[in-house]
């Protein structure tokens, strides 16, 4: 049994079609990614999982069971537009939000002021939340989506704005999180976030899931004549090759699709009577980012 099922999703604003008979499968104790564009229908499909927007169509599968209002209680939300009390103290907020989940006493502000501390937040504890910086208003927002050790964690695009220190932290905390068989879903635009921290991914364009399971199988399956090159030298020559299929630059790698198998020492051997100089030759490797262009068009990039 799954820890949730998304089956077959749909949701219309105005005669447009944000999300499209949307399924995938959310594996028990994993670090699940919903990844696609800005426009995408990321956040319209978490917020239906959440049960905030009714689908037109569809239903969300908690280990078997329809999810009712009783799923909320079993999840901490991070929500794409933060939104937190302005002129309420940093400790308040957090203990409030906890309180509103059933979590209340001296080890709830103990595990709080911790988590301060990591963020390097605690001497901001009695500040108001508006004397606060975006970034660190997202951190206290984080902290209080996790300090109810919910079963569940759901984080709409959660490194959005944060510098890379806190990045990594973030992304720390959700692996620890992981470790503690929690099961955990976040939607991004950003790949390289979603490879280094996803076992399963959906990716969702125009509102319908193109792909979905496993990443590491997906990566397999997609790698196949497949090379990631990493070199200095012109490449045009490889346009007129005729046992290459398609060259992809990606500014510090260019992925090289060949037609067979077989092909991939050719093409080492053809690169090095080129005269150029290989500094990193993968065969059968791929990034997420390669294959989300592949899928979703090269004007990925422009958005969540």
């Amino acid at each position: 049994m799954y820890a949730l099922e998304v089956k077959n999703l749909s949701k219309n604003f105005n005669g447009i079609k944000a999300v499209d008979d949307a399924s995938f499968i959310v594996p028990e104790g994993s670090v699940f990614g919903l990844i696609g564009r800005n426009g995408a229908g990321k956040t319209t499909t978490i917020r239906m999982m959440m049960n905030i927007y009714v689908p037109d169509s569809g239903e969300v599968i908690l280990r078997g069971t329809k999810i009712g209002q009783e799923f909320k209680d079993k999840v901490g939300y991070l929500p794409e537009e933060r939104g937190l009390y302005k002129k309420m103290k940093v400790m308040d907020t957090l203990l409030f939000l906890a309180e509103l989940k059933g979590k209340t006493g001296k080890e709830v502000e103990r595990k709080a002021l911790n988590y301060l501390k990591r963020f390097d937040l605690a001497e901001r504890k009695n500040s108001k939340i508006e004397d606060l910086s975006k970034g660190n208003q997202q951190k206290i927002q984080f902290i209080a989506a996790i300090l109810h050790d919910p079963e569940f964690l759901i984080f709409d695009e959660p490194f959005a704005g944060l510098d890379p220190i806190n990045t990594d932290l973030l992304k720390d905390i959700i692996l620890e999180k992981k470790e503690e068989g929690k099961v955990i879903i976040f939607s991004t635009h950003l790949m390289d976030f979603a490879e280094k921290l996803s076992d399963h991914i959906a990716m969702i364009d125009h509102g319908k899931i193109i792909l979905q399971g496993s990443l590491s199988e997906i990566k397999s399956e997609f790698a196949q004549r497949n090379v990631t090159l990493e070199a200095v030298g012109d490449l045009s020559f490889l346009d007129s090759e005729a046992f290459v299929e398609k060259v992809e630059n990606f500014g510090n790698t260019v992925a090289i699709k060949v037609k067979e198998a077989s092909q991939t020492q050719d093409l080492l051997k053809l690169l090095i009577q080129n005269d150029v100089k290989v500094n990193k030759f993968a065969a059968n490797e791929i990034s997420l980012h390669e294959i989300f262009v592949t899928l979703a068009g090269k004007d990925s990039n422009n958005g969540k």
